[in-house]
């Protein structure tokens, strides 16, 4: 499959990338390497870059387009991108996808390469190259790895397969990991920490056996309160935003409930599709945008975590041990 979206990727023609609102560093190094490795390529993210993706675009001189007419473009892709609603407008003209994302369906008809085993898009945009034959120069190999570092937690949640393709990149790209770090590494901004303390007033949180799910309320950095949240006792967070008639929800989850089967990309795109909106995500980590009540969201979310721990509780009681 990556052999026949290498051949659509080299045809002549122009082409863009598109990427996820609020794009990561993962989605914007996996496009920037696409755009580095074949011709005519543009980067567009109709939902805007997250705060540490505008800081690598800036110091990597990666051009981003904040609008676009897919009519333009001769081949329309999308990276690191579970559904067509997370690319900000619905668009029909998508013809290749590589996601590493619990699939949602909607990539079913575009030529894709979706692998849920990959900690990162990153990764398999490497083997893409592999397979393209393009030898990985200092900043796509910056851009890459960055994708790798920040979607893995740091390592915290890497496996042998990130590790293996991180080396790889750094090796051919002459790259040290202090680089990789210093491209992503930022301080938090005062606003950060103030939507991280008023997460924390506005929290609400229920307990089963010795297990907490939490949900919050903010106007910004969802992600950054969720592992606030976390970090703070939560086994499993929800942070949502309202914008007018618009909400954002940012979602994470401890690992070891991630082993003992709960999944929130499948929570998510679960409450998506019920709310007529788009959700997906990791097993450890998710979102959710669209239209709607975010409080209403977020008791939906709520409740279907509660199911899952008292789901826990029951087992640990049924086979004789603690919860």
């Amino acid at each position: 499959m990556l052999s026949d979206i290498v051949q659509a990727l080299q045809a002549p023609g122009r082409k863009v990338i598109l990427l996820h609102g609020n794009a990561d560093p993962d989605a914007l190094g996996s496009a920037y390497a696409i755009q580095r490795a074949f011709p005519d390529v543009v980067i567009a993210a109709l939902g805007g870059l997250d705060r540490v993706s505008k800081v690598i675009a800036a110091k990597l001189n990666i051009e981003v387009r904040d609008e676009i007419e897919p009519e333009e473009f001769d081949l329309v892709a999308a990276v690191d991108t579970s559904s067509k609603r997370q690319l900000g407008m619905v668009v029909d003209q998508v013809a290749v996808v590589i996601d590493h994302h619990a699939p949602s369906g909607d990539w079913n008809g575009p030529l894709h390469y979706i692998d849920e085993s990959r900690r990162s898009c990153a990764e398999i945009i490497h083997q893409l190259l592999q397979e393209a034959g393009y030898s990985i120069d200092r900043s796509t190999g910056l851009a890459l790895a960055a994708g790798m570092l920040t979607d893995s937690g740091h390592f915290r949640f890497s496996n042998p397969a990130l590790l293996n393709s991180m080396a790889a990149i750094m090796q051919e790209a002459e790259i040290g990991m202090d680089e990789i770090f210093d491209l992503t590494d930022l301080e938090p901004d005062i606003s950060e920490r103030v939507s991280q303390l008023k997460g924390a007033q506005r929290l609400r949180f229920e307990r089963i056996g010795d297990h907490i799910a939490a949900v919050s309320t903010g106007s910004a950095h969802e992600s950054a309160t969720c592992r606030a949240i976390l970090s703070a006792g939560a086994d499993m967070v929800f942070v949502g935003s309202q914008r007018d008639e618009r909400f954002r929800i940012s979602a994470r989850a401890r690992q070891e409930m991630v082993r003992k089967g709960f999944h929130l990309g499948k929570l998510l795109d679960d409450v998506g599709e019920e709310t007529y909106n788009s959700g997906g995500g990791h097993a450890g980590a998710a979102g959710l945008t669209g239209v709607g009540d975010v409080e209403a969201v977020l008791n939906m979310c709520l409740s279907r975590s509660l199911d899952f721990l008292r789901e826990v509780r029951d087992s640990a009681r049924s086979s004789g041990g603690a919860e």
